[in-house]
């Protein structure tokens, strides 16, 4: 009977650790897009530039992908639960930050903060996960972790749209620190999981290792603003491409190395990790895209525009969690390569809009990218998790959280440029034709060409359906190139990925659970309410 209760108590913490560590990673991808609606307002309130609004948006994606590798060693050696809860702790406080102090400086280095504690929980939430479920539901609760980080970004745009229809900008903040804080107390109830022999953290590999990504994401943000040939831009690169060859000289010299590099080698981790930062540079490209052409062409507000790409959603939550299942069927290239494949088809739909398209030849394109994300997404991650021993979940973990973020502000960037000069090709002969208090706002930027057009009335009418077919042109051959470069990464992935792979265990009929020890993991050490009862979290 003792042992029944136990298990069903152990049934039970493993239920809420996934639920607390799902809304944990939610609220950290939401954090990313949550002031995008904002922008606007943000602009009036404090009269920040243009390039300052970027900074604004990126600043949280540069420190949390800056820092979320060592943030995943912290882990390791620390404990995972106490990084998932300091790093709440860190980001509620810097929501807090722009209530005290004003100005848009001050709203920049808040969002910096804000990223630095997403970084310490990012990593931990899934390194939790495969520490707490067996091998033989490990991949269903990866699959439902997968599913709240690619349902993360439109949960965010929808809480941020209905916050402002009754709240101002600050109310997103206040939103985030609210649910910062609960959840920094409900994950000091989930059982601690920390790495038995700890090692020197690899302090020279985690200063390299961030400006490495740190250079490329910087870079990355700024080419929207001034170009690839832009002299900081390049020098960034260069910055970057030496610190990464930098960071993997010291990792391969390090006794304890904070990312053994030679991992790459694996064909499950690298051709995972190379799954992922496709996926994430295709999503957010898409957020940029989509939001975009709802409320410019479509004419819908913040709100609107969120509940419009909600059902991105839908095969997100209900493919995910059986990804696994799949996988272990038909091989990870063949879900990797599919899932690619399938978000190359929703792109290219995307590609086909135009001034005169309505919502319906939207949602077919949403759904059909949250299909193919669907497919790939958990396998990847399931992949490189897989590749490492239990006691380095934490740093594959960051592996994992680094291509998402990388690959997002390589994907914002990329959209960013493509959709401005395309605008900027069929719109200039439109500007060279106007009256000079028009010519500057209606070559900066769709939305600004609408506003000032709007002054006009309906005499202007001809001139923004001009501005919407030189938006709808730059956003195709966005789209394009987007659809383009994920169809050649499933190329990649066929030829990259491996195929079915079986465990002696699943073939000999033996527990997952019990054989799926080797040489190389060191026991995790369970602490907390849990660990009491004496069985093994694993």
């Amino acid at each position: 009977m003792t042992g029944n209760l136990d298990s069903k108590r152990l049934g039970a913490g493993r239920v809420w650790a996934l639920l607390v560590a799902c809304l944990a990673v939610g609220l950290v991808i939401a954090g990313m897009v949550a002031l995008y609606g904002a922008l606007p307002s943000i602009a009036t309130a404090t009269g920040a530039s243009q390039q300052q609004l970027t900074w604004i948006t990126d600043s949280y994606t540069l420190a949390l992908a800056c820092l979320v590798l060592p943030g995943g060693a912290l882990g390791d050696r620390y404990g995972r639960r106490r990084m998932m809860v300091a790093g709440l702790i860190v980001l509620a406080a810097g929501s807090l930050i722009p209530l005290v102090v004003s100005g848009p400086v001050w709203l920049i280095a808040a969002r910096a903060v804000t990223g630095a504690g997403a970084a310490l929980v990012m990593p931990s939430t899934l390194s939790l996960l495969t520490a707490e479920f067996p091998a033989s539901r490990r991949g269903l609760a990866v699959g439902i972790w997968a599913a709240a980080v690619a349902c993360g970004g439109a949960i965010g745009l929808l809480g941020a749209g209905a916050l402002l229809m009754w709240w101002s900008w600050t109310a997103i903040l206040v939103a985030m620190a609210g649910a910062g804080l609960i959840l920094a107390v409900a994950a000091c109830t989930v059982a601690e999981s920390v790495e038995e022999s700890r090692l020197r953290f690899d302090t020279a590999g985690a200063v390299v290792g961030a400006v490495a990504i740190g250079s490329v994401v910087f870079a990355a943000s700024e080419v929207p603003l001034v170009g690839w040939s832009d002299p900081l831009v390049l020098v960034l690169l260069a910055v970057g491409l030496g610190a990464t060859a930098l960071f993997v000289a010291v990792e391969l010299r390090a006794d304890a190395p904070m990312l053994d590099v030679r991992l790459f080698a694996d064909r499950r981790f690298g051709s995972g990790a190379f799954t992922i930062t496709a996926q994430f540079l295709v999503v957010f490209g898409v957020f940029m895209l989509v939001v975009q052409y709802l409320q410019l062409v479509l004419g819908y507000g913040p709100l609107g525009a969120a509940l419009a790409v909600a059902p991105i959603m839908v095969p997100l939550m209900l493919v995910s969690p059986v990804a696994p299942w799949l996988s272990e069927r038909v091989g990870l290239r063949a879900m990797m390569a599919s899932g690619l494949a399938v978000t190359a088809v929703g792109m290219f739909g995307l590609a086909r809009l135009s001034v005169g398209s309505g919502y319906v030849e939207l949602l077919w394109a949403l759904v059909v990218i949250g299909f193919g994300i669907a497919l790939s997404a958990t396998p990847a991650t399931a992949a490189i998790v897989g590749a490492v021993p239990t006691h380095k979940h934490g740093v594959a973990a960051a592996v994992n959280d680094a291509t998402r973020e990388v690959g997002a502000a390589i994907g914002i960037a990329v959209v960013g440029s493509l959709l401005a000069a395309g605008y900027r090709e069929r719109i200039g002969p439109v500007v060279a034709a106007l009256p000079p208090e028009l010519r500057a706002p209606v070559a900066a930027s769709p939305a600004a060409a609408l506003e000032a057009a709007g002054v006009f009335g309906p005499a202007a009418r001809p001139l923004v359906e001009q501005i919407e077919e030189a938006f709808v042109h730059g956003s195709g051959a966005a789209a394009t190139v987007l659809g383009t470069g994920v169809l050649a990464a499933a190329v990649v992935t066929v030829f990259w990925a491996p195929g079915r792979v079986r465990s002696a265990a699943t073939d000999s009929g033996v527990d997952e659970q019990a054989s799926e020890s080797t040489p190389d993991d060191t026991p995790v050490v369970a602490t907390g309410k849990r660990a009491e009862t004496g069985t093994s979290l694993n």
